[in-house]
């Protein structure tokens, strides 16, 4: 069975930096394009971020120039260096990995960015 974790999350100042890993087990395949999403509290989760197997990124406007989003096929694993952040990053960080026709999803890390 396929199991995304997510680490790397937790509490920060405004301006600070974070670096959110998810890792994919349970697969002898890579996965083939991975996407970052966040849900804030009372507010529709949201695209942050994905990459391609090829290594093509795209990014929300409201990240783009702060965030990166990076992987490592060798580790299965998906990365999203986040810098300059604002207390509007706040919420929950999930991690999607998708292989063939199925997408799998994170349990979600929490990310709180303080004023």
């Amino acid at each position: 069975q396929v199991q995304l974790v997510e680490s790397g999350g937790g509490l920060v100042q405004a301006g600070g930096s974070l670096r959110l890993s998810c890792s994919a087990s349970g697969t002898i395949f890579s996965i083939n394009n991975w996407g970052w999403y966040r849900q804030a509290p009372g507010k529709q989760r949201e695209l942050v971020a994905t990459i391609t197997s090829d290594g093509s990124t795209n990014y929300a406007d409201s990240v783009k120039g702060r965030f990166t989003i990076s992987r490592d096929n060798a580790k299965n694993t998906v990365y999203l260096q986040m810098n300059s952040l604002k207390p509007e990053d706040t919420a929950v960080y999930y991690c999607k990995g998708n292989l063939g026709i199925i997408d799998y999803w994170g349990q979600g890390t929490q990310v709180t960015v303080s004023s």
